[in-house]
């Protein structure tokens, strides 16, 4: 709860709101900004999804049947589901709608597809509902600008990343022992930001391939009485055993292989992907295929690591973030393809950074939201291949 002083009273507050591709539920965070943009987060608030959401966004990642309808009914229904957790955020705070400049809204992306003809994304969750039912403007539809210059609209938060994480300045003042910077967000998607400790290096970001959700689809599939709808610390992938001619299949993939911009989701890296790549091998037991799909979470990660550094004894930072920090597999997968690759390394959680690991994207929405208001470029063509920087976000008013 906020300590209202004097001084807090002159907080301009923003609020950044983020559903991602696992759809488990709705981060929110509470932040302010310094003069040097720095986020100061004041408090947070997370609001699962019932099954029944959960259900009905993920059902949408793939073509069927009633797809303008039941997208758009859910379109509504996520921003008044998005609006009771800014009001529950608000309360729990003692605040109210005229402390809040805007709300970044990220919304829930159920398609996007960077690589068709005439290429789209599509994010949910409508900013001008989540406005009018908060009475707080809201800055919205982020990807749709950086696509319409020619990128892909993702990922969006890498500009935010180097605002945080980078130690170019530091190199810039000659201080010796400036690192390369990795930060890896393990969501339902993974994906990486590479930030150069020197000016002759561009920064990069891009989707490494899938996270959490295929190893949480295949571990419901297989275990439809848990209590948990993914594999808790990674305990079931612990039993198993990687599957070397699976892992070498998973890695064989077209995606693995494109160079960036890259990005990709759900709607790519799903069950149906997953059983056709089972299909080319001999059976595998269930709980070696989660296994395996650790593993391929894990060295997707490391290749696109490896891709950006040419001296293994130089020092690096590895900073981790999502929800993929709580699977104790991976992380230790991840620890060990280090330790036989890289001499110089720190595995650490973004909360070294003072920046919670479970809320780094939220409030990564809440910067988006004041570069909006500031004028700041967001974007960066580098990451997403469009053809200029721009300032990203619509703005939706009450």
């Amino acid at each position: 709860m906020i300590n209202h002083t004097d001084s807090a009273k002159k907080v301009h507050y923003y609020i950044g709101l983020m559903s991602g591709t696992s759809a488990d539920g709705i981060d929110l965070a509470l932040v302010s900004f310094d003069k040097a943009n720095q986020p100061h987060l004041y408090a947070s608030y997370y609001q699962a999804y019932s099954d029944e959401i959960s259900t009905k966004i993920t059902a949408l990642y793939n073509p069927n049947k009633r797809e303008i309808d039941r997208a758009f009914e859910l379109d509504v229904e996520l921003a008044h589901l998005f609006a009771k957790g800014v009001k529950t955020l608000l309360q729990q705070n003692h605040l109210c709608s005229q402390d809040i400049v805007a709300i970044g809204n990220h919304g829930q992306t159920i398609r996007h597809r960077p690589q068709a003809k005439h290429p789209f994304t599509l994010q949910i969750g409508c900013s001008q509902t989540l406005a009018t039912l908060t009475n707080i403007r809201v800055i919205g539809q982020f990807r749709r600008k950086d696509m319409a210059l020619g990128g892909q609209g993702a990922p969006l938060v890498p500009a935010f990343h180097e605002k945080v994480f980078s130690e170019r300045s530091m190199a810039n003042n000659s201080i010796k022992n400036a690192s390369d910077v990795f930060v890896v967000n393990i969501g339902g998607i993974a994906n990486i930001t590479y930030l150069p400790a020197t000016t002759d290096k561009t920064v990069m970001g891009y989707d490494t391939g899938p996270g959490n959700a295929l190893m949480d689809d295949w571990f419901q599939s297989h275990n439809p009485k848990s209590e948990h709808n993914y594999d808790k610390n990674g305990h079931w992938a612990a039993s198993g055993k990687v599957n070397t001619a699976l892992l070498n299949q998973l890695l064989d993939d077209e995606y693995c292989k494109l160079s960036p911009p890259k990005s990709t989701g759900r709607e790519y890296f799903n069950l149906s992907w997953l059983e056709r790549q089972l299909a080319q091998v001999k059976p595998v037991k269930n709980q070696d295929v989660q296994a395996t799909l650790t593993a391929f979470t894990a060295n997707t990660i490391l290749d696109a690591i490896k891709q950006h550094y040419d001296d293994e004894k130089k020092a690096i930072k590895i900073y981790l973030c999502g929800g993929g920090v709580h699977n104790k597999s991976l992380k230790s997968q991840l620890n060990q393809q280090l330790k036989s690759q890289h001499k110089n390394y720190e595995l650490l959680l973004t909360n070294q950074k003072d920046i919670d690991s479970d809320l780094l994207e939220a409030i990564a929405f809440a910067w988006l939201a004041f570069a909006y208001d500031n004028k700041l470029l967001s974007s960066m063509p580098a990451v997403t291949g469009a053809s200029q920087s721009c300032t990203l976000g619509v703005a939706f008013f009450p």
